[in-house]
């Protein structure tokens, strides 16, 4: 979760900024090295977040309910094995038969428009990276672009948050999050996007910079809603797996965003084969 000032007093001291670091010293160098190693690993890797973005979603939208997460945990599986599917015509069908039953079983008395939401919000960023990484050429490239715009968008609005301050961004849904933190965003996601295209040899720095604070504000975007879904349920955390962060929801919400932004630019340049080659082959 981005890391501007949308966090609480309790959670914005040098202690909790120690546990964050440590914790993104572990996790860090395994992500990338399973994005880089690529195949069935990264796709396992990427279910088994999916499964656990889908329990954190459908505990808090869903009361629990055993009956959607096992709605959700379908569409997390379909969707990161769809690279595996003999049609997409039948991945498609199947994910919106998922969705469907979810609307159709999901408790309509209250906030029906986040329940309508969680299908797709799980299971998009997960199709979108398996299939940016899918790529054999520009996989690898695709994929550390968005991971490092992301992360770097991630730090600079935090640092620019705390340390300049301001206006508020949006505060009726996250009290502390300021205009200077998203700004620190945007330039952060130019920076890093910037940086994987300079260091791997692509063309089209000035595209790479478009792309990169292209992200860094989805980032932010990313992050204001999940806050604005954790409001509405009266949750602070969407989680407690990762130490310093709260839960995976907590951590990857901008990326979730990004990575289907991504995706996008993808197929409006290729198609989906080849969206990664779309995405940062300029």
């Amino acid at each position: 979760m981005t890391s501007d000032s949308s966090k609480d007093k309790s959670k914005s001291g040098p202690s909790n900024l120690v546990v964050r670091i440590a914790a993104a010293a572990v996790l860090i160098p395994v992500v990338l090295f399973v994005a880089w190693y690529g195949g069935f690993a990264f796709t396992v890797f990427v279910a088994v977040l999916g499964l656990l973005m889908a329990f954190e979603w459908t505990r808090m939208a869903h009361k629990d309910s055993k009956l959607q997460l096992a709605i959700h945990a379908i569409g997390v599986l379909v969707a990161a094995f769809s690279i595996y599917a003999p049609s997409l015509a039948i991945v498609g069908a199947v994910l919106a038969a998922v969705w469907i039953i979810s609307l159709v079983w999901a408790d309509k008395r209250s906030n029906l428009k986040w329940k309508i939401l969680g299908v797709p919000y799980i299971t998009l960023p997960v199709l979108a990276l398996v299939w940016l990484r899918a790529d054999a050429l520009f996989g690898v490239v695709a994929v550390f672009t968005v991971f490092a715009a992301v992360w770097s968008a991630d730090s600079l609005a935090y640092f620019a948050g705390r340390g300049l301050g301001g206006r508020k961004l949006w505060p009726s849904v996250s009290p502390n999050k300021t205009w200077s933190g998203f700004f620190g965003a945007v330039t952060g996601g130019l920076l890093g996007a910037v940086l994987v295209f300079y260091l791997t040899g692509q063309n089209g720095l000035g595209v790479a910079a478009i792309l990169g604070a292209a992200i860094g504000g989805l980032e932010q975007g990313g992050d204001l809603l999940e806050s604005a879904a954790k409001r509405t349920f009266g949750i602070k955390d969407s989680g407690a797996i990762i130490p310093g962060h709260g839960g995976v929801l907590d951590r990857v919400d901008g990326l979730m965003v990004a990575v289907v932004f991504a995706l996008g630019v993808g197929i409006w340049r290729s198609d989906l084969s080849h969206a990664a080659a779309g995405f940062v082959n300029w």
